[in-house]
């Protein structure tokens, strides 16, 4: 956490910020199951996904609340946007999460089914 100070028409506020750990996540490809995982603090994380030809549908990702706000949802995705443009296919985000984190990265557009 950090204190932020500002100062805006003579008025001094504080406000605290709290900073997001990012951490280096090894995923995991599965690709019998069309899951990318990942274990961190000993909590399972999944990023599921459904292939139709070459259609990648992102379904579902999860994280435990106990290891949120970690980057652990941004690392799995980025391993299947990373799988997707590798293998030529592209990508339907059908979970919320898939779907914020395109339109946050937008450089990846190129891939959305």
């Amino acid at each position: 956490m950090s204190i932020v100070l500002a100062q805006v028409a003579g008025v001094a506020f504080a406000r605290t910020v709290a900073r997001v750990l990012l951490m280096d996540v090894s995923v995991h490809h599965d690709r019998a199951a069309r899951r990318f995982r990942a274990e961190v603090d000993g909590y399972r994380c999944v990023l599921d996904y459904e292939l139709s030809g070459d259609r990648m549908s992102i379904v579902h990702t999860g994280v435990p609340s106990e290891v949120g706000g970690r980057g652990v949802a941004a690392s799995l995705t980025e391993a299947a946007v990373a799988a997707a443009r590798s293998e030529g296919w592209t990508i339907a985000p059908l979970c919320s999460y898939a779907r914020v984190w395109f339109e946050r990265h937008p450089e990846h557009g190129d891939l959305l089914a």
